[in-house]
């Protein structure tokens, strides 16, 4: 049985902390010796030999999730924003600096 519970905390300053939720979720999927979907695998022998006995986790829970498409037109909308801003910072700073200098 493998269980993926890195995200099952709560972040703390020096420490993670194990709500009596997120300890239930982790009993719960040991219990019910069941998979779940990102969460838990149960293994047959023949597949922990067929991964040469390799134990670490994500071999047997996928956790992988698709990235959201990025918008492309939306962010390239967003970069001439921040340039056409910059270029105005930078026309300002020259102002100022004209000011300063002798």
């Amino acid at each position: 049985m493998f269980i993926d519970a890195s995200k099952e905390f709560t972040p703390g300053k020096s420490q993670n902390i194990l709500s009596a939720a997120h300890i239930d979720r982790i009993a719960n999927a040991h219990q019910a010796r069941a998979d779940a979907d990102k969460f838990a695998h149960v293994a047959a022998a023949a597949e922990i030999v067929e991964n040469d006995f390799n134990l670490n986790i994500p071999r047997y829970v996928d956790t992988f999730e698709e990235p959201e498409p990025i918008a492309i037109v939306a962010v390239q909308a967003e970069i001439e924003q921040f340039e056409a801003e910059l270029a105005e910072v930078r026309g300002k700073m020259a102002e100022i600096m004209k000011e300063m200098l002798p």
